[in-house]
């Protein structure tokens, strides 16, 4: 499933900024809506009905995070998405006035970021399996130096493209390596921790983003990518420090 995410970024990333550039941002968000359309109407068709191996219910929700673990692997997640989104919202406008790329060169490197993301998946993975603190605390450090490659050297063409697709490589790893972690941290609830997953995640997203562009208009781009490895860095150090046990 988290790969159905990355081959989506592979595609999307470099065609939203493509359609962008001739027709128009509009044009954009109408092939978005048009997308999620058809993708609910293949769900509504295609998913069978399952019922929860547990009930679901706001106490449980309650019960769930008074757990440590889960406080702290939320935390992770606010700190990641909210750093990842802070600068990467914004990584078009950095191309195009840092190392002052064409949009035709943006959109090759976005295709990267996509590519990076899908092998970040199965590294995520892979890792997981037999480190779970490496794989949450290594993606988000991975981020935290792609972000501070492109502050400080990234006016060069190059360099701002390895660092773009090094950093969709470690944004790969970071759903399946945090989801694991919730799910081991809470097999009893997994379907709450996952919500909760969802929902910190959602709220970081819209957070990140918002405070990207707060930054982006007052202090210019540079700020929103100081923030963004700030944030994943001070992740992974907290992963590190009090991050999961190879139990859980």
């Amino acid at each position: 499933i988290l790969t159905g995410v990355s081959v989506a970024t592979v595609t999307a990333a470099p065609v939203g900024a493509y359609v962008g550039d001739i027709w128009g941002w509009r044009t954009a968000f109408m092939i978005a809506a048009v997308g999620g359309a058809l993708t609910l109407l293949v769900q509504l068709a295609t998913i069978p009905s399952l019922p929860p191996t547990a009930v679901a219910s706001f106490r449980t929700l309650i019960e769930v995070l008074k757990r440590r673990t889960i406080r702290i692997a939320l935390l992770v997640v606010l700190l990641v998405a909210s750093g990842q989104f802070a600068g990467f919202t914004y990584v078009r406008p950095f191309l195009e006035t840092v190392p002052v790329m064409p949009i035709e060169t943006i959109s090759l490197v976005l295709l990267a970021y996509g590519i990076g993301g899908f092998f970040g998946n199965f590294a995520g993975a892979f890792l997981a399996e037999r480190n779970l603190k490496l794989a949450v605390g290594l993606a988000p450090l991975l981020i935290a130096l792609s972000a501070l490659a492109m502050l400080t050297i990234g006016a060069s063409p190059v360099i701002a493209a390895i660092a773009v697709a090094a950093w969709g490589f470690a944004f790969g790893a970071v759903p399946v390596g945090l989801q694991t972690w919730l799910v081991r941290a809470a097999p009893d609830q997994a379907e709450s921790a996952g919500g909760l997953m969802v929902a910190t995640f959602q709220v970081a997203i819209a957070l990140g983003a918002v405070f990207g562009g707060l930054l982006v208009d007052h202090a210019g781009v540079a700020s929103a990518f100081g923030y963004g490895a700030m944030a994943t860095l001070l992740a992974a150090l907290v992963t590190f420090a009090v991050g999961p046990k190879q139990a859980e």
